[in-house]
């Protein structure tokens, strides 16, 4: 890259893809994964170098060839070396989060170091929100744009903020329960507890605790330093046992459509209209395809809404935020 040129990005993750929007780097982008759909106006046009080797028939069947995958060491995605080649990318942003989720970080190091001139690599590994907005940060710094690196987490924080004015303080919240998958059923980790948890809810199946860090999105005393675990399986019976107020479900990868039809199978459990959520109709769908899922400046978004919907402040949610009330029909 010659000075002061753009650097020539490639984004194999959409977390990535939507921080390079945020801070206005997107015409950087020349190449992107295969999940990288957002901002459809950035990535429109841009080449896509992965696509994965499963494909989704059920709930059940992901996690059994995804098990299987792992368990022989196989990858989940592919890697199109020789367009990447083409493309002459400066800059790599991928993650080192989850193999599940994106392609790994090795398979992308292994690619890359054929390339000539090598690119410098970014490997996004957020475990909490803090680290999400420091990753803005991060890729901020490494496409040149500092500075409105940090103009966007001073807008991402501040909206943070805002939302938790409408959070009571000295209540005890509803208890919560957040499914990431729905079979086997996985319990949310990482932020999505944190958020959660600043929204004024508990997540008693995986709570936060005490860490000894934080970074750009540090918020109130108290809340600050508390972080969550990887996401958890759980069965039916624990969740029976927390005895739900409000029940989340938005499994990972999955549109809301898809969201819906994984409802109806854990409707048809005889132990779904045990629990409170079910009874009293505070079983949420979210698209598990956009929201939460990928950390990224829509975090924000996800969080607004966890507020507006524990609180029981509709007006608080944002305009368009893909999700709906299970209404019980199984069609």
């Amino acid at each position: 890259m010659s000075t002061g040129a753009q650097p020539r990005v490639v984004s194999l993750v959409p977390s990535a893809t939507e921080i390079i929007s945020e801070i206005g780097a997107g015409p950087m982008l020349v190449g992107r994964s295969h999940e990288c759909d957002f901002p459809a106006a950035v990535v429109a046009n841009v080449p896509v170098l992965t696509a994965a080797r499963t494909v989704f028939e059920s709930s059940a069947q992901v996690d059994r060839d995804v098990r299987d995958a792992m368990a022989r060491n196989e990858p989940l995605y592919t890697l199109d070396a020789e367009l990447l080649a083409k493309l002459r990318p400066d800059v790599i942003i991928t993650q080192d989060l989850c193999r599940v989720c994106s392609i790994d970080l090795d398979a992308v190091r292994r690619v890359a170091a054929a390339l000539s001139p090598a690119p410098r690599i970014i490997s996004l590994d957020p475990m909490t929100v803090e680290d999400v907005l420091d990753d803005h940060l991060r890729v901020g710094e490494a496409l040149g744009m500092t500075r409105e690196a940090e103009s966007a987490v001073v807008r991402l924080r501040g909206r943070m903020f805002a939302a938790m004015d409408y959070v009571p303080s000295f209540v005890e919240g509803p208890v919560v329960a957040f499914l990431e998958w729905t079979d086997p059923m996985f319990i949310a980790g990482h932020w999505t507890p944190q958020l959660i948890e600043r929204a004024g809810g508990r997540h008693p199946l995986n709570a936060t605790v005490t860490q000894d860090r934080a970074g750009a999105g540090a918020g109130p005393a108290g809340q600050t330093l508390r972080a969550a675990g990887k996401s958890v399986t759980v069965p039916p019976e624990l969740l029976m046992a927390i005895k739900p107020d409000i029940l989340i479900i938005c499994p990972c990868g999955l549109s809301l459509d898809e969201t819906h039809k994984q409802t109806v199978e854990l409707a048809n459990k005889s132990w779904w209209r045990e629990l409170p959520a079910v009874r009293n109709g505070k079983v949420a769908l979210v698209d598990g395809n956009q929201m939460f899922n990928r950390p990224g400046p829509r975090l924000v978004d996800a969080f607004e809404f966890l507020v507006g919907l524990i609180n029981e402040r509709p007006d608080v949610i944002p305009r368009g935020f893909p999700w709906r009330l299970w209404d019980g029909n199984q069609s």
